[in-house]
């Protein structure tokens, strides 16, 4: 045997482990001020889950009024999501994340202002235009800075300030209205848009100076650590094989509606429980939003732990097809035991909302790998953002039938029963139609 052919395993181990330690560098550089931006984002978007506690009850609205206002923000969504990701591609992440983090922080603000209904959709509607192309456009950047077998692992860490989000905003949110309000003849509820909304428009500002658009313009990497991950990146980009870069020929891809549908399916269920958890915990006897806050709270640090756990895991097994369909069908069931026991039992309501968090929260980072593995280039940068579009269109439609369901029956238990049902089809869509992965060797 050679000496090539002795040396080339020890070489190929060392190679490794310094991939390992440039990527954890860049993990400890990126994802903590990514994950930030997202639990503000977060925050901004769903406290009023929490504020409706008492904002309706102020302004006099019904519960249809909020659902179709909490919804309309995916409307927003839907229209500048994909142009938002196409502009990231042409002129960086910084300057895009900039000017949508200020955008949605200013819009929360004016958001405390509201008297009617109309401006109330008006304002949701814009959180969305600004938000848009957050959550996509990360997605697409983290690609710029790691390969396929390591991504999981970033979308779930990333994607876990989600949850971390409900375990601040929460407490949070019921902190600021049992102690604020009144203060300046303000309500409590808007004092927590405001205190909530300040910050990310500092993090906005602050964008623009720590982000950087690539790794080849990272000067807090070395040129030696730079080339490595520009020849790993490229590796990894010729092991994928043919992927597609047009645009408009990955529209005629069945591969690309189903995706959108399996999404549209997982955002349903977790739409439904970001802007009805809050009402679920009071529906079975807590009434005080700080005790609301840290229920919420406890149910969604499960969720961060399940999603970077599983992220890690598919990372590890190589394997995405049944850590989401698994995920999805864990929140279904828990959906199901929510709605069956909501007037009955609420011990078992309370574990049942955990396990839904937990279930549909995990399933999200791990479905992420299937449309960056046939999609790259401008497909990627526009495909992402009108896979996150369309099917966030869900989370205008879920919150707003739940909303006239429970203003119908007074009861959410029916429109729980619609929304398991519609995520337990992801499960059997990724099953049945999702094809594994079979990766080409690198030459």
């Amino acid at each position: 045997m050679s000496m090539d052919a002795t040396m080339a395993p020890v070489r190929e181990h060392t190679a490794t482990a310094e991939l390992d330690g440039i990527y954890r560098k860049i993990i400890f550089r990126l994802i903590p001020f990514l994950m930030l931006l997202w639990v503000l984002a977060w925050i901004d978007r769903v406290n009023i889950g929490f504020i409706k506690l008492t904002m309706l009850d102020d302004l006099k609205w019904s519960e249809a009024a909020y659902g179709l206002g909490a919804g309309i923000f995916f409307l927003g969504y839907f229209f500048f999501e994909v142009p938002s990701n196409l502009l990231l591609q042409k002129i960086g992440a910084k300057k895009t994340i900039m000017r949508i983090t200020i955008g949605w922080g200013l819009t929360s603000i004016a958001t405390m202002f509201v008297k009617s209904t109309e401006m109330f959709y008006l304002l949701r509607f814009l959180l969305g235009v600004f938000e848009a192309g957050f959550y996509p456009g990360i997605i697409l950047y983290l690609t710029y800075w790691f390969p396929d077998s390591r991504r999981a692992k970033a979308f779930g860490m990333f994607m876990s300030a989600s949850a971390f989000a409900g375990v601040i905003g929460g407490p949070l949110a019921g902190t600021i209205m049992n102690n604020m309000h009144g203060v300046n003849g303000w309500a409590g509820w808007q004092w927590v848009l405001l205190l909530e909304g300040i910050p990310s428009v500092l993090a906005g500002i602050a964008t623009y100076f720590y982000l950087t658009d690539r790794p080849e313009q990272a000067h807090w990497l070395t040129a030696r650590e730079r080339q490595l991950v520009h020849d790993d990146l490229e590796r990894d980009r010729k092991t994928l094989g043919h992927r597609e870069h047009s645009m408009l020929a990955s529209l005629k891809n069945g591969k690309f509606w189903l995706l959108i549908l399996i999404f549209f399916c997982i955002i349903a269920a977790n739409s439904s429980l970001t802007f009805y958890g809050p009402t679920l915990v009071k529906e079975i006897g807590f009434t005080n939003p700080l005790t609301v806050g840290w229920i919420m709270a406890g149910a969604y640090l499960c969720g961060a732990a399940g999603m970077i756990w599983n992220g890690f895991h598919s990372d590890r097994h190589q394997e995405s097809r049944y850590h989401c369909a698994l995920a999805a069908a864990l929140g279904s069931g828990a959906l199901l035991v929510v709605a069956l026991f909501l007037r009955q039992s609420p011990a078992l309501v309370l574990a049942g909302l955990t396990l839904a968090i937990v279930g549909t929260m995990s399933a999200i980072p791990v479905f992420w790998q299937m449309p960056n593995r046939f999609l790259a280039g401008t497909a990627a940068a526009g495909g992402v953002a009108l896979i996150n579009s369309i099917a966030n269109l869900a989370g205008f439609g879920a919150p707003w039938m739940l909303g006239l369901i429970k203003t119908a029956t007074g009861s959410l238990a029916p429109g729980l029963y619609v929304v398991a049902a519609v995520e337990i089809c992801a499960t059997v869509l990724i099953l049945l139609f999702v094809p594994r992965l079979h990766k080409t060797p690198a030459r």
